[in-house]
């Protein structure tokens, strides 16, 4: 029989309610990895055995609800994203300004927090996130960095790259991420593995204001497609009645409950029908930035195109979109407006901050009110535009990244000007989505040549775009790739 970090999430879910499993087994093997791997990965920041065990026994004791749609994940591991709160457990996101006498431990979970519990998974602890989850890569100056295990002088991405590393690795069998420009794509891209953004307000995100400009979502990441859907289906906190409440404005009408994990598990799209797909290199930083698509993202690119025609749909090259000039600028004004929000104003918590959230934050509380309207302004011209050419295709085709994974320490400490934009280069595909609200999902399609550092190679992948709602459409299609290219079988030196 196949150890349990071998199983599929979704394998495990079910042998958990018919009982072959039992919660307290789950646990404590995934735990066990933890304790014996993590010490080289920095996978996690905090580990909370003994309440996952006591959340573990109590699930035992009450055993599985009669409905699966009840608690889809039902004492299923799982680790909270450290920008996430847990009651009781500290929240450090990433950064020496919430840690020491500064700590902070929260009194009452994140709305997405509680949700899970409601979905019935057990948390294992804190997984590592960089500093306010602002960087596109994993390394802080409080923990060890989030290294890849496919190569580990490489990073794992960001911002939830111990999520990814964690999965990756067989620490977890799937994991929570969130994402406003790109921070579940990207360290799911980096690490092989299926990352999904939904659309914005799929999942209940209040009246949009709370994140500026609506750019965060919450969203799974996993080592396969049906993986994606099963931790989606436990992020929708459905009532009794199937329902997914949203008690104030920002909405997008989710699919009805097992819809999601339905469409994965049959590869079968909504559309019934062989998809348009349009391929394109397009990036909102053009222009602005040296965007260059590196060989081995060309490779992944048309590795995934020719799967995509292979599995009969119609694989069309987009026009070549001109760059809007004011996106640049635009959304450095939101990421820095975002920033001047940070609670902290005492000069010597501000001094504790890496010198790039130090450069956003005395930034961003510089941008006028009028500055910060305009930018919204021209990032909602961008936004309508975008979606207009997305909408004449049923889903786009992009890189994933430009790059390859980025080695440990590549990004610029001292200099944040350089450091924004590295991560522009990097990334320069992820960020416009979360402009556009769209849902977008990526998927490995190659691996680089085996060296000494990368014995089984680096995971390079794509990006696939839908309308808005598409998800079912995304997660089908990932499901017909993966079993196309086979990616799950796939492991990492460390596993």
């Amino acid at each position: 029989m196949t150890s349990l970090h071998e199983r599929t999430a979704t394998e495990i879910s079910r042998q958990l309610r018919s009982g072959e499993l039992s919660p307290t087994e789950v646990t404590e093997h995934y735990l066990g990895r933890i304790a014996r791997l993590d010490g080289e990965l920095g996978a996690f920041v905090t580990v909370t055995p003994e309440a996952a065990r006591g959340r573990a026994a109590d699930l035992a004791a009450q055993g599985p609800p009669s409905a699966v749609t009840d608690a889809p994940l039902w004492a299923l591991p799982i680790g909270d994203k450290d920008l996430s709160d847990r009651a009781g457990v500290p929240t450090g996101f990433g950064s020496r300004a919430f840690s020491g006498p500064f700590r902070y431990v929260p009194e009452v979970s994140s709305d997405i927090t509680q949700v899970l519990d409601t979905a019935g998974v057990v948390s294992l602890g804190k997984t590592a996130a960089p500093e306010l989850g602002f960087p596109s890569y994993t390394e802080t100056l409080v923990g060890p960095p989030a290294r890849n295990p496919w190569d580990l002088t490489r990073g794992a991405g960001g911002s939830s790259g111990g999520a990814a590393v964690a999965v990756a690795a067989g620490l977890l069998p799937v994991a929570p991420g969130s994402d406003g420009g790109g921070s579940i794509r990207i360290p799911a891209a980096a690490c092989g593995l299926v990352g999904l953004k939904p659309t914005r307000g799929l999942l209940p995100a209040g009246g949009g204001v709370e994140s500026l400009g609506g750019l965060v979502v919450h969203g799974p990441i996993a080592r396969t497609a049906v993986d994606a859907a099963l931790l989606l289906e436990g992020m929708l906190p459905r009532t009794a009645d199937a329902h997914v409440p949203h008690p104030r404005t920002l909405r997008t009408p989710a699919a009805p409950a097992g819809s999601y994990l339905a469409a994965a598990e049959s590869g079968e799209t909504p559309e019934g029908r062989p998809l348009r797909i349009g391929l394109s290199t397009f990036s909102s930083w053009d222009g602005a930035y040296d965007i260059a698509l590196g060989e081995e993202a060309k490779t992944a690119l048309a590795a995934g195109a020719a799967a995509l025609g292979a599995l009969g749909h119609d694989v069309v090259d987009a026009p070549a979109w001109d760059p809007d000039p004011t996106y640049a600028a635009a959304f450095r004004t939101l990421w820095m407006g975002g920033a001047a929000a940070v609670p902290i104003d005492e000069p010597e918590r501000l001094a504790l901050l890496e010198p790039l959230t130090q450069w956003l934050v005395e930034r961003g509380r510089a941008v006028t009110a009028r500055e910060l309207v305009e930018a919204l302004g021209a990032l909602a011209v961008f936004e309508r535009t975008m979606v207009a050419r997305v909408e004449v295709y049923d889903v786009l085709l992009l890189p994933a990244m430009a790059q390859t994974p980025r080695p440990i320490g590549w990004y610029d400490a001292t200099d944040p000007e350089r450091n924004f934009a590295q991560q522009c280069e990097y990334t320069p595909y992820t960020s416009m989505i979360n402009v556009c609200g769209l849902p977008a999902i990526t998927v490995p399609t190659h691996w680089t040549t085996p060296d000494q550092d990368a014995p089984a190679g680096l995971p390079m992948g794509i990006q696939l775009v839908g309308r808005p709602g598409g998800e079912r459409t995304l997660l089908a299609v990932a499901a017909q790739l993966e079993d196309s290219l086979r990616w799950p079988d796939r492991r990492p030196p460390v596993w």
